[in-house]
């Protein structure tokens, strides 16, 4: 009698597991929502910064004043940056292409959502192969299509160099290039993609972290979990009833790799974790009798009150004290996007106007920023002022239909979801 009423009741727990679980499942308008969310808000974080991208805050503040809407930009096309010269308000750079590039990995992938470190790999050195012969195709008198062809090529460059001796398996020539790959700085690799990763596992951060882990190849050091981390968070934003907090649990809970039993040092992105929520901590004691309202700069969409304004620029100061050599280091740009979710109390765009005023890979770190909360809070809840133009300019001008992605990539996630 015992051993039916135990089986009973596990038979009862199970089948409210399997409720429970159902009603955390997505619908795909909710789903669909969701990745809109990560592609459109990663890419108005790329055009908000594209403007600014590696400026000083004096020449921010010289040129475009308090940054809280989207702006033309000024800038000469560059394999990084934006392929086309002087673009309109919407334009985006190489971390909008990355997405796309990422997206048509994903569509590819097994059932399962496996990854697989040399698929990925090869369809980088596919791109960088076309792109060559594209250049080498190239005709005519006039300099502009070599130049782009030229651009389009070295854009993946550095990637091809490590991609290529890691497919043929000559490891000791991958670890080589890999600690040459740009010039062997711990770059914000697979930050740049880690975003459109973790899509594909909603409510399943522990799984985007392994897949995302496996093909971050070009990190060095910590910046691989980190880039798995970030995955993981925009996993952990894909379900019902998530909280920021709840997103920055991963930091502490998904840790397959084992980086909290390093030896001496424990794991780093815990401590950049706690760094940022030390900034604050110190920003949080200053109040109202600290605020000197003729230092203070001035919104000219967001209503700030200036105790807020003046905390922000007193986290600026921490952020400062904080920088590596490299903007583009993997570790300051996460403690920038940590420390300004947590100023924001997780607003997308209160947070993207932190980080795109504070400057340093501004654009960066304002994509990876989107695209988490844009993934958490969803499209609908994205300021239309802002969605608008992005769409329009990436489809018009760059060939990017993140509409188009994310209805793609919608399918795909529920494919995966059948098996």
């Amino acid at each position: 009698m015992r051993h039916i009423i135990s089986t009973c009741v596990l038979c009862f727990s199970l089948q409210l597991l399997v409720a429970q679980t159902s009603s955390l499942q997505l619908s795909r308008p909710e789903l669909l929502n969701k990745v809109k969310g990560m592609l459109i808000g990663s890419a108005i974080g790329d055009a908000m910064g594209a403007p600014t991208e590696m400026w000083s805050r004096d020449n921010i503040k010289m040129e475009y004043g308090f940054v809280d809407h989207l702006d033309s930009m000024v800038r000469e096309p560059s394999p990084e940056g934006t392929w086309r010269m002087n673009l309109p308000a919407g334009g985006t750079t190489d971390d909008t292409r990355w997405k796309k590039l990422v997206v048509q990995y994903l569509l590819n992938t097994g059932s399962k959502g496996e990854f697989s470190a040399k698929d990925f790999a090869s369809l980088l050195v596919k791109e960088y192969e076309a792109a060559i012969k594209g250049l080498k195709n190239t005709e005519g008198f006039a300099p502009e299509p070599y130049e782009d062809q030229a651009r389009r090529m070295a854009w993946l460059q550095e990637w091809a160099l490590v991609a290529r001796p890691f497919i043929a398996g000559d490891y000791l020539k991958y670890n080589e290039a890999l600690n040459r790959f740009y010039g062997g700085e711990m770059v914000c690799g697979g930050l740049l993609y880690a975003p459109a990763t973790g899509l594909l596992f909603p409510g399943n951060p522990l799984k985007a972290y392994e897949e995302t882990y496996k093909i971050c190849i070009f990190d060095i050091g910590y910046a691989r979990d980190l880039s798995a981390l970030i995955a993981a968070m925009t996993a952990q934003g894909m379900t019902k009833g998530a909280t920021g907090e709840s997103m920055l649990s991963v930091f502490r809970d998904v840790d397959p790799q084992g980086f909290f039993k390093s030896r001496l040092v424990g794991r780093s992105a815990y401590r950049i974790l706690r760094e940022a929520r030390q900034i604050i901590f110190a920003t949080q004691k200053l109040q109202w009798s600290d605020v000197d309202s003729t230092k203070l700069p001035h919104p000219k969409h967001l209503k700030l009150d200036a105790l807020y304004l003046t905390r922000m620029q007193k986290a600026f100061e921490l952020l400062d004290a904080k920088n590596q050599d490299m903007p583009f280091h993997a570790g300051e740009i996460t403690l920038e996007v940590l420390t300004a979710m947590l100023f924001a109390d997780f607003d997308f765009e209160k947070a993207l106007i932190f980080l795109v005023n504070y400057g340093r890979d501004n654009d960066t770190t304002s994509a990876i920023l989107g695209g988490v909360l844009g993934a958490f809070c969803g499209a609908d809840h994205l300021p239309a002022r802002l969605v608008e133009p992005v769409l329009r300019e990436n489809k018009k001008l760059l060939d990017n239909d993140l509409e188009q992605m994310a209805n793609q990539l919608t399918d795909k996630i529920l494919a995966m979801q059948q098996h």
